[in-house]
């Protein structure tokens, strides 16, 4: 079973809000030495976010705590390590239909020194520290029924990212063409974007309602 919750409040123009939840990393982050496989090890997760409105836009901050229960000092070296995030962001619009957002985000690895000291050789090695910076620019057109935007990942930790350019447009009300590509990058075969860069694809899509 996994449990989850939230609860919120506004304070004038701040929401804020808490989460809590039990259950499984969602991507494989063990490893059975005994049966060769991926594994999905016991996680809880702790946090809380606010948002509200700043310099005409919108400004918020999330944090977390990742406690991983089958390795809470970080010295199995087939379980991922509990983790602190937090990410910050401010997002507004720059001219008419054109909107900006900005957004950096971290992972603090607990018990570092343990990773390494028991890390299989050759395997690759996690920073302590791991940071990524996002930049969304979407622009609306055409009484907004043309819809553009990029999303630029970055990480100076991992020196990997990806870029995401889309292009949405209604053809009439119950048919729109979708354009996009994903570009992965990265010096690494063990990063985040790093293992993906062989799978930078590009698609087409047409979608109808009635």
């Amino acid at each position: 079973a996994e449990w989850a919750g939230r609860i919120y409040r506004r304070f004038g123009l701040s929401e804020v809000a808490l989460y809590g939840y039990r259950g499984y990393w969602k991507s494989p982050a063990g490893f059975d030495r005994s049966s060769g496989q991926a594994t999905f090890p016991r996680l809880s997760v702790f946090g809380g976010s606010v948002r509200r409105p700043l310099l005409d836009g919108i400004v918020h901050a999330e944090g977390g705590y990742y406690h991983s229960r089958d390795d809470k000092k970080g010295q199995d070296p087939f379980v991922r390590n509990s983790e602190t995030r937090g990410l910050i962001g401010f997002e507004r619009e720059a001219t008419t239909d054109f909107t900006v957002g900005v957004q950096y985000y971290a992972e603090y690895m607990r018990y570092h020194k343990a990773y390494l000291a028991d890390l299989p050789r050759g395997s690759g090695t996690a920073d302590k520290l791991r940071q990524l910076v996002t930049l969304r620019l979407q622009f609306l057109a055409w009484n907004q029924s043309l819809r553009m935007s990029l999303f630029v990942y970055a990480s100076p930790t991992d020196r990997d990212g990806a870029l995401r350019p889309t292009v949405s447009y209604a053809i009439t009300d119950n048919t729109k063409l979708n354009l996009g590509a994903n570009l992965f990058y990265g010096e690494e075969p063990h990063t985040f974007f790093g293992q993906l860069e062989k799978n930078t694809n590009a698609y087409a899509a047409i979608r109808m309602a009635w």
